[in-house]
């Protein structure tokens, strides 16, 4: 923290007051879809208000230096959580986390007290470079097993390089807002956003532009296909739950791309669903023609089971669509998968991530040759 006249030992005791969250709280700012012009999520940020100092990097560089950085990362976890239970039905929350401190008792113990993590996404910062990409799996894959979804923070800057982004294999990608800035006046930008784009849904993985503070940056970015997008002009970091400006909400919709083709919508076929592993054994036991289970935690869709993998209790998490995905990109998303799921039928949801039913992949190819058809020559 900044000096300002005070004493060592006052910042210390400042810092223990932080530590055990006097002091602090959390501020909300919105994530926006830019096809339906709606909010779909929030970032947590941490804030001070209890304290002279209000710059969270100050405070997090003074809690490293004191050796108190995970007990303070978990504070400000503890915080972005308070108000999770009233969080909008239809919205994701997105909290940040140091990957050095991933694997902390002080971490750990703040993802054991919130158990299920199902429409959380946890973003990895970048105040420390990476050190060991095997070193992180285990705890990755905890919070994945848990329904968390991995976000890369500020790609394009610091250590989020490509050899992170191919590691880490996010489901989101957080475009650093030095790209974003004055989009529209470098062409340079614009190219590689695209391309960072075209990427990301290679590898199954949404795009969020930070930063967006002009309606001339917001009009590139959507006009770019980025889906997802963040900054003052959208809305800032404010208490629970803030709402977006009618006229640029109307703005995103009335510009939003609606050629996208054939989509989902039509191959959707109903299936059976469970709640449980075990349950879904108990309907395959019932049902000797039964090929798939789907596993849901409320209505939000986890994974397509099959019979073997329901008495296992193997749970691999599926593919998620939105119900107006054009067919093309769904197929373009599902090929990157492993090979042992590639065909496994996808998973489909409302604009609220809503289970719909499932869209199975022998359907999906046929819609997409028989368009190609009646296209041709």
């Amino acid at each position: 923290m900044t000096g300002g006249g005070r004493s060592p030992a006052h910042e210390d005791l400042e810092l223990e007051r932080a530590c055990t969250g006097d002091g602090v709280t959390s501020a909300y700012q919105p994530i926006i879809d830019t096809a339906r012009g709606t909010i779909v999520g929030y970032e947590a940020l941490v804030r001070f208000p209890g304290h002279a100092e209000k710059n969270p990097e100050a405070w997090f560089d003074a809690a490293r230096r004191a050796g108190r950085d995970a007990t303070l990362e978990a504070v400000a976890l503890r915080r972005a959580f308070e108000h999770r239970d009233s969080l909008p039905g239809n919205c994701f929350l997105t909290v940040n986390v140091s990957p050095h401190l991933l694997s902390s008792p002080e971490i750990q113990g703040v993802w054991a007290d919130q158990g299920s993590l199902g429409g959380v996404v946890v973003e990895l910062t970048e105040q420390t470079p990476i050190e060991s990409y095997l070193h992180l799996e285990p705890q990755l894959d905890t919070l994945r097993s848990a329904g968390a979804l991995i976000a890369i923070d500020d790609a394009g800057s610091g250590y989020a390089g490509l050899q992170h982004l191919l590691a880490l294999r996010p489901a989101m990608i957080k475009v650093d807002r030095e790209l974003v800035r004055d989009i529209d006046l470098d062409e340079a930008k614009r190219a590689l956003l695209e391309m960072l784009g075209l990427f990301a849904s290679r590898v199954d993985a949404w795009v969020l532009a930070e930063g967006i503070e002009r309606v001339e940056e917001l009009d590139v970015v959507a006009g770019l296909g980025v889906p997802l997008v963040q900054g003052y002009l959208l809305g800032r970091p404010a208490p629970p739950w803030s709402t977006l400006d009618p006229e640029l909400a109307l703005r995103l919709v009335v510009r939003a791309d609606k050629s996208g083709g054939h989509t989902v919508r039509s191959l959707v076929e109903p299936a059976t669903t469970a709640a449980s592993p075990e349950a879904a054994a108990s309907a395959f036991a019932v049902n000797p023609y039964l090929t798939d289970v789907v596993l849901l935690d409320g209505r939000r869709p986890v994974a397509v089971l099959s019979e073997e993998a329901a008495c296992l209790g193997l749970v691999t998490g599926g593919l998620v669509v939105n119900v107006d995905t054009p067919v093309s990109e769904a197929l373009s998303r599902s090929i990157t998968r492993e090979t042992s799921s590639r065909f496994a039928p996808l998973l489909v949801t409302d604009n609220a991530g809503r289970y719909l039913g499932i869209a199975r992949m022998e359907r999906l190819i046929g819609a997409l040759a028989a368009a190609s058809g009646a296209t041709a020559p």
